[in-house]
């Protein structure tokens, strides 16, 4: 079993699709059943619980484990997260790609060289607003390094842009403005009022997040914006690797959007960051023009960095 990406065009463009390839038809047969296809086809869509997939489909839940599990051993469907419903545990689970195929052992892999740059398909919906005619139309805020704002604070998460511009890049052609600004930059130079914006960092590092803290679905404590993250019911989350992803309706131009990728702290916005860039297409798939989540980073193989994310809320 591995993963590669088939290359196409369509209409002038070059676009690119990953498909994880099985290399025997054992591992394919549980693909054939209609019950279990039509467990990926949900998947392929949003998350879902096995109790959520036995609604939709009609079935018994015992029918929902059985098949899940077959697909989790094959690697079609992988979990992505557990959470506690009621006292249960419940487990979310997802498709590991948007194709599925086998195959044969030959040699007959063909070297093909384009001219125009492979894309992903599908822009999530949260970036939908990003794009116009190709070409990335936004501004990335990040918090200064040099100690200001109210509180003096020095910025240390703003070299996360890098990692979030590989990620924006493979949906458009490199953009002809330069996409990323110090926080009190934009804010001198008026471009928070015109522009759609991405900010990364929290509103203790980030002046212009705490311009727009207050309209977020999710506010970081107005009082000590380093003691957490409050949600409308009232939850709080103050875990240093709790990380906040929003959008909302730009404030002072409607026609504008917001997204807000920031954390209790720089790991919590690390955390946002990654939630983004490694499931984007399942997670953040979301229309709605206001919108908010809770994740949870976590460091799986003990090496010190965060490599696995939760969603919390």
């Amino acid at each position: 079993m591995k993963k590669k990406t088939i290359v196409y065009e369509r209409e002038g463009t070059t676009f690119g699709k990953k498909i994880l390839l099985f290399d025997n038809s054992t591992d394919m047969r549980i693909l054939s059943n209609h019950i279990a296809w039509k467990i990926i086809e949900l998947l392929a869509k949003k998350p879902m619980y096995p109790a959520q997939i036995a609604k939709e489909l009609r079935i018994y839940e015992q029918s929902v484990y059985y098949y899940v599990r077959r697909l989790v051993k094959i690697g079609a469907i992988e979990q992505t997260s557990v959470s506690q419903i009621r006292g249960a545990t419940a487990r979310l689970y997802s498709t590991t790609s948007s194709s599925f195929g086998l195959e044969l052992n030959t040699e007959q892999d063909v070297d093909y060289h384009y001219a125009t740059k492979v894309k992903q398909k599908n822009i999530p919906a949260l970036l939908n607003d990003y794009y116009k005619e190709n070409s990335f139309d936004g501004l990335i805020v990040v918090g200064a390094p040099d100690p200001h704002g109210p509180y003096k604070s020095s910025a240390r998460d703003g070299h996360y842009a890098v990692h979030l511009s590989f990620y924006l890049g493979t949906f458009c052609d490199r953009s002809s403005n330069f996409i990323v600004k110090l926080d009190v930059d934009a804010k001198a130079e008026k471009d928070i009022d015109n522009k759609n914006l991405i900010l990364i960092g929290g509103p203790g590092t980030n002046i212009v997040t705490s311009e727009f803290n207050s309209y977020l679905p999710i506010k970081f404590n107005e009082m000590n914006y380093w003691s957490g993250l409050t949600d409308n019911a009232g939850r709080i989350f103050n875990m240093d690797n709790h990380g906040l992803i929003a959008k909302i309706k730009n404030p002072y131009n409607k026609d504008k959007r917001i997204i807000v990728l920031a954390g209790v702290r720089s790991i919590g916005t690390k955390s946002a960051i990654i939630a983004l860039t490694d499931n984007g297409e399942k997670l953040m798939n979301d229309s709605k023009e206001e919108w908010a989540i809770v994740v949870q980073g976590f460091d799986m193989n003990s090496d010190g960095k965060i490599d696995h994310v939760d969603l919390v809320s």
